[in-house]
Parts: structure tokens; sequence; C-alpha cells
């Protein structure tokens, strides 16, 4: 469940160092874990437009839980997690444009 962070040496290379990269733990409870993995999973799967973001592609879900061994009969109990983190998401990448 945890990935660990690029190297020092890795961050070098993009001229950065470890006290440049922030640390915030952030806590996922087990039930919402599905759901934060196929976030996480679809990251590059947002629909755009001239003011941002404006969703996910729900039309790649099936697809991206399928790759990550999330069964099709899970994805009614998923979908509303999944819809929470969106909105959350939606409402931190609006706050960065302001």
């Amino acid at each position: 469940m945890y990935e660990r962070g690029p190297s020092a040496e890795q961050l070098a290379n993009l001229g950065l160092t470890l006290d440049d990269i922030e640390e915030d733990e952030v806590e996922v409870w087990p039930d919402a874990w599905p759901a934060f993995r196929l976030l996480e999973a679809m990251s590059t799967q947002w629909r755009t437009c001239m003011g941002g973001a404006s969703g996910l592609d729900y039309s790649i879900i099936p697809f991206t839980a399928s790759m990550l061994g999330i069964k099709r009969r899970d994805l009614p109990d998923i979908f509303p997690d999944l819809r929470v983190m969106e909105a959350e998401a939606l409402a931190v990448m609006a706050e960065s444009v302001e």
C-alpha cells in the first residue's frame, strides 16, 4: 500500500533535493481503498475543457478497474466513493487556478 518516493539521486537529476518534497501523510480507510486505487489509476483520465478539468472519463472506469483486479460486480459499491474523491480533486484543482 506504500509506494516509496524518489531517491535523492533521482531528485538531483531534476535539480531538487529531498527537502523540496512535502511529506503529507494521508490515511485511507480500508473500505475506501478500492476507490482510491481506481482514482489513482485514472489520474490521466480527466475530461477537460477551457475552464479546466470537468470530471473523470467514466467510460474508462470498467477497463481500469479490470486492470486492477476489481470485479465489475463491485463497481456499484465503489462508484459513490470514487465520486466523492473526484469532487474533492476537482475542488482542489479549482483552488489552484484561483
